[in-house]
């Protein structure tokens, strides 16, 4: 039972005396290999966390609508719940405005200072922050929190649509992008 040589690491691979010139191309090596490790796991995730971009197969993209932050209330992460225009034939306004209301208690939620927020500090601080290699900060667990919910939204009500919610994340919570597409016979459409 033999491997191909390019499918083990370059460190368990066979070794030969090294010159100075061949630890050069051995590091170089195993940069590709672990690179191209990395690209396959990125792009298994991405595929697993955006099936519903699948819909972008189905149908034209037909236009964008962005909500913008709302700096109202000061550099908290919060975004305006009026209501697009461009929406009006396609989403009921209450439900939208209850799924803008839903992010900005999560994104409240995850900037809230407590106690908890101030022991990860210290135990930041005496570790050398090593203690974020094996734990998530608060911050972290409700981002996923709002990822899922996100996730959830469009699976439930606006896929069917013919809408996709993007995570403000992936767009460095500067906007929520709701991306509408041509085909409405997609799903159960209004």
């Amino acid at each position: 039972m033999h491997r191909k040589v390019g499918s083990q690491p370059p460190y368990k691979r066979h070794r030969r005396k090294k010159t100075s010139g061949s630890v050069l191309i051995e590091a170089f090596s195993l940069r590709k290999y672990y690179l191209k490790k990395l690209a396959e796991r990125k792009t298994s995730t991405m595929a697993e966390a955006h099936n519903l971009q699948d819909l972008q197969h189905q149908a034209a993209v037909a236009s964008k609508v962005y909500v913008q932050r709302d700096y109202n209330s000061g550099t908290i992460c919060r975004f305006q719940t009026k209501f697009p225009s461009e929406l009006e034939s396609r989403v009921d306004r209450q439900q939208f405005e209850e799924t803008m209301q839903t992010l900005n208690n999560l994104y409240a939620e995850a900037e809230k200072i407590g106690g908890k927020s101030y022991l990860e500090g210290c135990l930041a601080c005496m570790t050398a922050y090593t203690i974020f290699l094996c734990m998530e900060t608060h911050y972290e667990k409700v981002l996923k929190k709002i990822a899922r919910f996100i996730k959830e939204q469009n699976e439930k009500i606006y896929a069917p649509l013919g809408l996709l919610l993007t995570d403000p994340m992936e767009r460095g919570l500067r906007v929520v992008e709701i991306t509408i597409f041509e085909d409405r016979s997609i799903g159960s459409g209004r």
